[in-house]
């Protein structure tokens, strides 16, 4: 496979999201965790909106989840993504917690196949200049 010639935009991290990217480049999908009350935080925060805890914490999650709602992009408007539609993108509900959400490329699959309700999992795809990203595919 020839490397794109145009390359994929990289993900540009806050320092409140930088552990999410950091565990991603390791390839483990962690989430932010309220230490008080125990609830999953996404995207990350520095407050707990449940209990207005601050004590906020990034811990590994299964990867596991269903996909809630997604797009197939028949036309891009980003550059790096020209050869590669039509794609995949969407809301994955991970099992951990109901309304725990990320937002992911979905991969391994055509995109005619995506649906609302398939059981997924986390995997990695290389994004040059950049390193492991997180995407989701059909579980196995």
């Amino acid at each position: 496979m020839s490397p794109d010639p145009t390359p994929k935009p990289i993900p540009s991290p806050s320092e409140l999201a930088a552990p999410y990217w950091e565990a991603a480049r390791a390839g483990r999908l962690e989430i932010q965790r309220c230490q008080s009350c125990g609830r999953w935080i996404h995207f990350p925060d520095v407050r707990c909106p449940w209990c207005g805890g601050t004590e906020l914490a990034f811990e590994p999650v299964s990867g596991d989840g269903v996909v809630a709602t997604f797009t197939l992009v028949h036309r891009t408007f980003v550059a790096g993504f020209d050869d590669h539609v039509p794609y995949a993108v969407g809301w994955i509900d991970l099992v951990e917690q109901d309304g725990l959400r990320v937002f992911a490329d979905l991969v391994d699959i055509a995109a005619a196949d995506v649906r609302i309700g398939l059981e997924v999992e986390v995997t990695f795809t290389e994004r040059a200049g950049w390193g492991p990203i997180p995407s989701f595919r059909p579980k196995a």
